[in-house]
């Protein structure tokens, strides 16, 4: 009988995140060697609310990187050395308080047009004035439309990138990004295919043939603004409850709601909200995938981290009978980045490479709106995990730029 010893429930202390600024916890590292071993991690992973799981997976030897606070690390130690597992430091000093320098929490630029948004992590304001001027600028081939807001009524706002303006009718490729708060990668993604598409045209124009781009680079802002003023990790948006702050919009679609991979305690990380689409964030992404869904072939949400590219479904191990085209896309992003970055993202249902959730928007595309092809991908991190030093910013951008490119162009050879 596996020794439970390090499964209380501490949601006083996810209570405490946010209020406080937690100073003292550490991201460790354990590869699981055995099916038994993975089980264990995924055991604590569900009854332990004061370990943060950071990657986790089904597989054998993949990492798992877990944020552990300082005071329960001798117990998180002992009990995985007594499952066989030797964890090892891969940051020993994480703090969720802003303690960045100026230069890397804001961007340094004397007007829009001069702002490198390969340098920093954008505020959600300067991510607004960017998009403005792209619009402005380059008017013939960009719109950009508010389509719904936050909790906290942050206009959310989509870029529409088309070389024939109006034109619905079209084969549309839908990008959102920042549905978690803390995965700062994931918008800083969803600018740069942005810029690329509209400032490097170019270079970029079979991207653009007879194909729009409708692509929303924050889904989350509230959060978003949250994580990067106040508290680096936290993850859900910020709807008061009665209990806690948050629900996680990415658990809150309206397919399989709540059966798997989630927590009904508030204060969890995985709570999926009190009932499906009660989180305005998650009913802005809805409209627009019902919304455009006849014109729609390709969905793809942008997360982060550990390299991973993923297809429905993520409610179940089971995989979806069109499985092999999505397949075929995913292994096409993988191929080019390891091609051009040697890196390498493993490829597969949500399901079977992480852990059953439902709820997830991915599922939704496939399912509900009926869009051909949909994916989740799981960006990198370093050390930092979810914030990526700001000098690895410009690389990780343009590796994930160079797998978006080629899914877009094999989804391309298969639909258009």
């Amino acid at each position: 009988m596996i020794r439970l010893k390090f499964l209380l429930l501490h949601f006083v202390s996810i209570i405490m995140i946010g209020l406080t600024c937690e100073r003292n916890a550490a991201l460790y590292s354990v590869t699981p060697k055995s099916q038994e071993q993975v089980r264990y991690l995924r055991t604590l992973d569900l009854n332990n609310g004061s370990l943060d799981f950071w990657v986790l997976t089904t597989l054998i030897n993949y990492e798992a990187h877990i944020k552990v606070p300082v005071n329960d690390v001798s117990n998180f130690r002992d009990d995985l050395e007594q499952h066989g597992m030797q964890p090892t430091v891969v940051n020993p000093n994480l703090t969720s308080c802003i303690n960045y320098t100026r230069s890397e929490r804001f961007a340094r630029y004397n007007s829009i047009e001069s702002l490198d948004i390969t340098k920093t992590y954008l505020r959600y304001n300067t991510m607004n004035q960017y998009i403005d001027y792209l619009g402005r600028k380059y008017s013939d081939i960009v719109t950009i439309s508010t389509v719904g807001s936050s909790y906290e009524n942050r206009p959310l706002r989509t870029v529409t990138i088309s070389q024939q303006r109006n034109s619905f009718n079209r084969h549309t490729i839908l990008i959102d990004a920042g549905i978690h708060a803390r995965e700062w990668l994931a918008p800083a993604t969803a600018l740069y295919v942005i810029d690329q598409l509209v400032q490097h045209t170019d270079r970029n124009r079979d991207l653009l043939e007879n194909v729009t781009w409708v692509i929303l680079p924050l889904v989350n802002p509230d959060g978003y603004e949250y994580s990067l003023m106040k508290d680096k990790y936290w993850r859900k948006n910020r709807h008061p409850l009665r209990h806690c702050v948050g629900s996680d919009a990415n658990r809150n679609f309206d397919f399989h709601w709540a059966e798997k991979g989630v927590s009904r305690h508030e204060c969890s990380q995985t709570y999926p909200g009190p009932k499906p689409f009660s989180e305005s964030e998650a009913r802005v992404v809805r409209r627009l995938l019902l919304s455009k869904n006849d014109s729609i072939m390709f969905y793809l949400t942008l997360h982060s981290y550990g390299r991973y590219l993923m297809y429905p479904w993520g409610y179940r191990k089971g995989l979806p009978q069109t499985w092999r085209t999505m397949d075929a896309v995913a292994r096409a992003g993988s191929a080019a980045m390891k091609q051009s970055h040697n890196v390498n993202y493993k490829v597969g249902g949500a399901g079977k490479i992480l852990y059953e959730a439902s709820g997830g928007s991915d599922d939704y595309a496939l399912a509900v709106a009926q869009i051909p092809i949909a994916l989740i991908m799981e960006l990198p991190g370093d050390e930092r995990g979810f914030h990526p030093a700001v000098s690895k910013l410009q690389p990780f951008l343009e590796e994930a730029f160079s797998g978006i490119r080629a899914m877009a162009l094999k989804v391309m050879q298969i639909m258009v």
